[in-house]
């Protein structure tokens, strides 16, 4: 596996760990569940902070895997590119 392969991977469970916690933030301002996030004492703001640092993480290994693999190709692919 390559370097933007695994940031790419990265970028990928980031993004949907996000996902999660956004919607386990809407359940839990819906009042379903409650019980459930209180025993794990997750607040709404924590998941809210989860799903923003998340999607930052992944946004940031996908231009990084982008740049990478920009930088692997070679002279002749570059040149036609």
């Amino acid at each position: 596996m390559g370097h933007a392969d695994r940031l790419r991977l990265i970028g990928k469970i980031t993004y949907y760990v996000g996902w999660i916690s956004l919607l386990a933030g809407g359940l839990l301002h819906l009042k379903i569940a409650p019980a459930v996030f209180a025993a794990m004492t997750l607040s709404k703001r924590n998941l809210v902070e989860i799903a923003v640092v998340c999607f930052l993480i992944s946004i940031a290994s996908e231009l990084r895997a982008r740049d990478s693999a920009a930088r692997e190709l070679p002279v002749v692919l570059k040149k036609a590119a």
